[in-house]
């Protein structure tokens, strides 16, 4: 970018004592530094890396409506969040001996929250009951009231179980991910159910039980 200095001569032709003031204008060339601009601006145009949309991949089966497969109620668990959003968990069956269990609200939650999710409860829960039986198949009912995060962070956590349990695998077989042997690779077996109008008779069961186990209730 350069500039040019062209002096102008006074108008007039007056004599006197004074000498006359020159008078100095300086025209710029924009032309390099707008070039400049725009070769600055398809740079930053080609090489910034966009933001990615998030999404969860998940893992579907074929679709084949006629194939069921059955499963034994000893290998079933069952989680559901009912319309208030708490969590609840439950093996085998319900029944009156056997009501949804109350998974643990987090850690030093106030005493005006009622219940807080706690991804760790969900998280220990779900990975001790998958190391006690190996084939163990989960169940998600989420309550039509529920938020659609509560359905996130369940399948959340399923998706960090099964990342973590495989690399772990692989680390102790000194292999990669995608070499563990198929028989030693763990893939989280789990369905989403629809919540029905059993469901809300059994946890109204399950928060009566709770209120009266709990110190104070009735």
């Amino acid at each position: 970018m350069g500039g040019e200095v062209a002096e102008r001569a006074p108008k007039g032709g007056k004599k006197g004592l004074r000498r006359p003031k020159r008078r100095i204008s300086i025209r710029i060339d924009m032309t390099p530094m707008v070039d400049i601009a725009f070769l600055l601006l398809i740079f930053y145009m080609v090489t910034t890396v966009f933001a990615m949309p998030q999404a969860m991949e998940i893992n579907l089966p074929p679709i084949d409506e006629e194939e069921e497969i059955e499963i034994k109620e000893s290998n079933l668990l069952t989680v559901r969040v009912d319309g208030e959003g708490v969590y609840w968990w439950n093996l085998r069956r319900v029944a009156p001996d056997n009501l949804p269990q109350l998974i643990p609200t987090a850690a030093n939650t106030p005493d005006t929250v009622a219940y807080r999710f706690n991804a760790d409860s969900l998280q220990g829960l779900l990975i001790a009951q998958n190391r006690a039986n190996d084939k163990l198949n989960s169940l998600v009912l989420i309550h039509r009231d529920a938020t659609y995060a509560d359905m996130v962070n369940i399948l959340d956590e399923i998706d960090l179980i099964e990342r973590s349990w495989n690399a772990y695998t692989a680390e102790q077989l000194g292999v990669k991910i995608g070499d563990i042997p198929r028989d030693q690779k763990f893939s989280y077996r789990y369905a989403i159910g629809e919540w029905e109008d059993r469901d809300d008779k059994i946890m109204d069961a399950a928060r009566q039980a709770v209120a009266i186990a709990q110190p104070g209730g009735e």
